[in-house]
């Protein structure tokens, strides 16, 4: 965290909740009357704290969708998950758990030969 906002979460930040991840989430304190007509000022300050590296995606969505004033209620964690559902999961790029496909120079880059479908484009002459 900067400076600037380990500042303006000790001064005017309230915290409103944490996630799976340790994240906490703050909005700004007092009930000030807010301007209407769009843009930034006729909306509460939302702001994260990221429990160790600042990466986005490890903003589960009821989260992402609160600090983006899609949904104005706070996200419980006892909240019922539908079955569909899974668990948030970070983006795994540039971790040894990231997606390697099949055929990939990073799994030795065997792929199974084309099948004879396959007809090159030549150009007419």
């Amino acid at each position: 965290m900067t400076l600037g906002t380990r500042l303006l979460t000790w001064f005017r930040g309230e915290a409103v909740g944490t996630d799976s991840f340790g994240n906490r989430y703050y909005r700004e304190r007092g009930s000030r009357k807010l301007r209407r007509g769009g843009g930034r000022f006729s909306r509460e300050k939302r702001w994260v704290i990221y429990n160790g590296e600042p990466e986005g995606s490890k903003v589960p969505s009821e989260w992402h969708a609160w600090l983006h004033h899609t949904v104005d209620e706070v996200p419980r964690a006892d909240r019922p998950r539908y079955p569909w559902e899974k668990p948030h999961q970070p983006n795994m790029t540039g971790t040894r758990y990231a997606y390697v496909p099949p055929g990939s120079i990073l799994r030795g880059g065997h792929r199974p030969p084309a099948t004879g479908d396959y007809e090159p484009w030549t150009p007419e002459q």
